[in-house]
C-alpha cells in the first residue's frame, strides 16, 4: 500500500505516525474499523485531536459543507490560526483526489490523499493553499496483525507564491516556512494519536 503515498521529488516531506497494540487480531480488526470511521469523519477531526490547532470542514465538490463520510472529489476547507488567503475566502482548500482501501494477508489499509486546490466557491483558478498543488498529504489507517497505525505523509511541500495577490503570496511563504520548520507537526501528531486512541 506504500504506492498510495506519492513519491517525494522536491520540497519538504513529513511522516508522522501513532499506533496501538491490541490483545488479539480480532480486537485489532474491530479497532481498525473504529479508527477508519474516525478518519473518514473529517468534519469531526477537531474533536478527535487532543490539542486541536486547525479546524477542518468537509464540503462536497461544489463547496457546500456536509457531515458524512468523505468521498473522492470532496474538499477539505481548513481554518488555520492567523490570517487566511483572499483566494480561499479566508481558508485553505485541498481536494480529495484518492481514497482507497485494501486488505492483503494480515494487513488492512485505508488511504486518503489530498492536494491543494482552488476555492470551489469562486471562479479564481489560483491554488487556495499555502503549499503549491504539487504537494500532497496522505492520511492512512492500517492494521498489521494485532497493531493499528494512524499515519500522515506529506510530500513535495513547496510554498505557494504564484497567486495573483501579493498579500496571499507573502502569507503563504510565512505559513509554509512555519510548516517546514515543524510548527504543523503538533497538529498532525494530535490527529494520528486521536485516531488510534482507545475510547474512555
Amino acid at each position: 500500500m506504500s504506492t498510495a503515498v506519492p513519491e517525494q521529488n522536491e520540497g519538504g516531506k513529513m511522516d508522522i505516525t501513532a499506533n496501538i497494540t491490541l490483545d488479539s487480531t480480532e480486537n485489532a480488526r474491530a479497532f481498525y474499523q473504529l479508527a477508519k470511521q474516525r478518519l473518514l469523519a473529517v468534519y469531526n477531526w477537531y474533536e478527535v485531536c487532543a490539542v486541536p490547532v486547525s479546524t477542518f470542514m468537509l464540503t462536497d465538490p461544489q463547496g457546500n459543507e456536509v457531515k458524512r463520510s468523505v468521498q473522492e472529489g470532496d474538499y477539505l476547507k481548513i481554518d488555520i490560526p492567523g490570517p487566511g488567503t483572499s483566494t480561499g475566502d479566508g481558508y485553505d482548500w485541498v481536494r480529495v483526489e484518492n481514497l482507497q482501501e485494501e486488505s492483503l494477508n494480515q494487513t488492512d489499509t485505508i488511504s486518503m490523499t489530498v492536494r491543494p486546490a482552488a476555492n470551489p466557491l469562486n471562479e479564481n483558478d489560483d491554488t487556495a493553499h499555502f503549499f503549491k498543488d504539487t504537494a500532497t498529504s496522505t492520511f492512512q489507517v492500517k492494521r498489521i496483525g494485532n497493531e493499528v497505525y494512524a499515519e500522515v505523509h506529506g510530500r513535495n511541500e513547496l510554498a505557494n507564491t504564484e497567486t495573483d495577490r501579493m498579500t496571499d503570496n507573502i502569507r503563504n511563504i510565512l505559513v509554509g516556512w512555519s510548516a517546514k520548520i515543524g510548527l504543523s507537526a503538533p497538529q498532525w501528531k494530535s490527529l494520528v494519536t486521536g485516531l488510534v486512541k482507545k475510547q474512555d
